[in-house]
């Protein structure tokens, strides 16, 4: 007759297979599970959302980016891009050198910062001369960078903000884009949160296709 097992190892072999059972349960079966169901019920955002245009990938609906002219000198770090006139424009971006994913957050600075003063200060001027508006019109949303530095939405007034410019550069009607502005306009999440906004990635692509 064998020897039973010491106590010791019967409890080291027990915690052994709970272990290997769970692994296989959560750490295979269940994964798989939840994978399965999202790219059947949730395709697009179980893939990240992507916008294309052409056929070819542009980005995501859910991550915003910059709209800019390429830079006389690529390599130039120093070199700060200029906004693309022809483009809507996203709000400031504190995410790496702007809605980097991998960077995603805020800047941190409080709103007494002398910081985050001044840049809202230098802001207001650019974008109120970008636009052709008084400064004192300009949303806060052109001037302050969003939580994550990653939200490709902007409010309605500043997507309004931008018509003129944009229609004026693109040698299109401004009801044109007035019309796009509309259709791309979000209502406010289960109809009472936040505000309406406008997604700067789904617009643009829009207003690229127009002819």
């Amino acid at each position: 007759m064998s020897k039973p097992l010491p106590a010791v190892v019967r409890t080291h072999l027990t915690a052994l297979r709970v272990l290997l059972v769970l692994t296989v349960i959560l750490g295979v079966a269940y994964p798989l599970l939840i994978t399965g169901i999202s790219q059947i019920a949730f395709t697009d955002k179980a893939n990240g959302s992507p916008v294309e245009s052409d056929g070819k990938e542009i980005g995501s609906s859910l991550v915003g980016q910059s709209f800019n002219l390429p830079k006389a000198n690529p390599d130039d770090p120093k070199e700060e891009a200029q906004p693309d006139p022809k483009w809507f424009q996203p709000r400031p971006s504190a995410a790496g050198t702007g809605y980097d994913a991998s960077s995603s957050g805020a800047s941190n600075l409080g709103p007494n910062n002398e910081d985050l003063l001044k840049a809202v200060d230098d802001r207001r001027a650019a974008v109120a001369a970008f636009d052709g508006v008084d400064p004192a019109s300009v949303p806060a949303d052109a001037l302050t960078a969003s939580g994550s530095g990653l939200d490709p939405h902007i409010s309605v007034a500043y997507a309004r903000e931008q018509v003129d410019r944009v229609a004026r550069n693109r040698n299109l009607p401004v009801e044109t884009v007035t019309r796009l502005v509309d259709e791309y306009t979000e209502s406010r999440s289960l109809g009472f949160l936040g505000n309406e906004g406008v997604n700067v990635v789904l617009l643009n692509k829009a207003l690229g296709e127009q002819k």
